[in-house]
């Protein structure tokens, strides 16, 4: 009975142990368990922009889970997107430890990432057109703002822009390729892969090659015949934040608004200030305002002279041609007799001008809503014109000098209060207050008609001039010329005084143009 009970607790015990054993091999190596070796880290903790997002058996696996949930997460967009992707991994060396499901970390990783995106970047297009630059969303946007361009001026119906590469440029760069209708081509708005545009300006105004059969004028087809841009117009891919780009419909005022551009017009034969303003299309006022040279409407203009001017233009111009009827007045050139015994303020009329009356077709071409060259294809004369005839002189005119060194200007030119009893209202010339005896000299060279002693002037000098001109030097306190005397300009005359009806020392001085007082000092050099 004793040993069979020792054998009962000997075969109890033997079970324990291999179960215990069992248990135990199973747990070291039941899957999700790391066997413990000594190859140093084989548990890897794994965090994320600071979260943990589990943990693994090796440093690979963190990885290429990292690779694949900032794929899945680009896939879904087609815009460029930024990501914090701070990835940590701390290992270290255990007997045995859970490891996650590689699914579940993925998970994690892609929760972490879509709540640390930083910024998302578009795909747009940056439109350049000299120094100015728009951002787009798109590629149709761009397309949309330059036929607004287009169909500012008329053209919508009948041309239309394509955007095509240019192949002179290295990088995949866009330029703009305007487009006729009417000549059997048409825009299915893809970007074609084209040799460049068609170089539009350069034809424009171009005699035609084709000789054609004569016309009347009902057999011309009128309207617009060529449209293009002014500038170079660029287009390059991007990928920029939402914040840069432009709303298409402000990105077209921007475009297409006319903004003020001061340049200079230079003055040529024949030009007035009021022909000027009709040309640059300005009123006369604005360009009186705009340059200090001008006085005001009467201001004798130089040729060559160049006036500031404001033409108000858009970012992008359009240059187009149009074939128009016209039926108007027209004037013939002006006829010019040239003398050259005659300074070139002398002119005399022979013959005044008749308009007449035409019918014309014209190649008309425009920059912006200005006209800048007109070719005329056909042109019947109903009334012929009658020219103007004008003799004119060619030689310059001798210029005026100040007659006194100094001096301060004590009465102007025009009406007055007079000054003492005897003195004129209307003040013929100009004063300069000068002490007695100061030198006056010959505003210009001619020959003396008068010197000595004149009513109202005291002591006078009278100077007759080659251009028809007459000088006059008053209340002088001596005359050193006489009557008859050829003086050159700058020499010395006179001397100042306070002679005849004066309130002081001081030159009286007067220029006279047949006869009549000008202001000297617009006169003076």
């Amino acid at each position: 009975m004793k040993k069979s009970m020792s054998n009962n607790r000997k075969y109890k015990f033997t079970y324990i142990k291999t179960t215990v054993l069992t248990l135990f091999c199973c747990t070291l190596f039941v899957n999700g368990r790391t066997p413990f070796e000594k190859t140093g880290d084989n548990y890897f903790h794994v965090t994320l922009n600071g979260q943990a997002v589990g943990t693994l058996g090796d440093r690979e696996s963190a990885e290429e889970l990292l690779i694949e949930a900032r794929r899945g997460i680009a896939s879904e967009s087609q815009e460029l997107l930024f990501l914090e992707t701070d990835l940590q991994i701390a290992g270290e060396e255990v007997l045995w430890g859970k490891v996650d499901r590689e699914s579940d970390v993925l998970e994690n990783m892609d929760a972490v990432l879509r709540s640390h995106i930083q910024e998302t970047m578009h795909r747009s297009y940056t439109l350049k057109v000299n120094e100015y630059m728009v951002n787009l969303a798109s590629m149709e946007e761009v397309r949309q703002l330059l036929q607004a361009a287009i169909d500012k001026y008329g053209g919508g119906d009948k041309f239309q822009v394509e955007l095509v590469y240019d192949p002179g440029r290295e990088f995949s760069v866009l330029t703009s390729n305007v487009v006729n209708l009417s000549n059997g081509q048409e825009d299915d708005g893809s970007v074609k892969m084209e040799a460049g545009i068609q170089p539009v300006l350069s034809s424009m105004g171009a005699a035609r090659v084709t000789v054609e059969e004569e016309k009347d004028f009902e057999d011309y087809e009128l309207g617009i015949l060529t449209m293009d841009f002014a500038e170079d117009v660029e287009i390059v891919e991007a990928y920029l934040p939402e914040s840069q780009l432009t709303e298409l419909s402000l990105a077209i005022d921007q475009v297409t608004k006319e903004q003020e551009t001061p340049s200079i017009y230079e003055v040529v034969p024949g030009d007035t200030l009021s022909e000027i303003a009709i040309k640059v299309n300005i009123p006369m006022d604005k360009i009186i305002e705009m340059n200090d040279s001008l006085e005001d409407e009467r201001t004798t203009l130089q040729i060559g002279q160049e006036l500031v001017i404001t033409v108000p233009e858009p970012e992008l111009s359009v240059v187009r041609v149009e074939e128009n009827y016209y039926e108007e007045s027209y004037d013939a050139e002006i006829i010019y007799i040239e003398n050259d015994n005659w300074y070139t303020n002398q002119i005399v009329v022979h013959r005044q001008p008749s308009a007449g009356f035409r019918r014309i077709v014209a190649d008309v071409s425009f920059l912006n809503d200005q006209e800048v060259e007109r070719e005329i294809i056909q042109e019947e004369i109903v009334m012929e014109a009658v020219a103007k005839v004008v003799e004119r002189g060619t030689k310059i005119p001798p210029t005026y000098i100040k007659p006194i060194s100094g001096g301060r200007q004590s009465s102007g030119f025009g009406r007055r209060s007079a000054p003492k009893k005897g003195a004129s209202t209307y003040h013929k010339g100009i004063d300069w207050a000068t002490p007695t005896g100061t030198p006056v000299y010959a505003s210009c060279g001619g020959r003396v008609t008068r010197a000595g002693w004149g009513s109202g002037y005291g002591y006078v000098v009278y100077i007759d001039h080659e251009d028809g001109r007459q000088t006059r030097y008053g209340h002088l306190s001596k005359v050193l010329v006489s009557v008859g005397d050829t003086v050159k300009q700058g020499e010395r005359i006179a001397l100042s005084g306070n002679t005849g009806i004066s309130t002081g020392p001081h030159l009286h001085f007067e220029i006279l143009i047949n006869g009549t007082q000008v202001n000297p000092l617009k006169y003076l050099e």
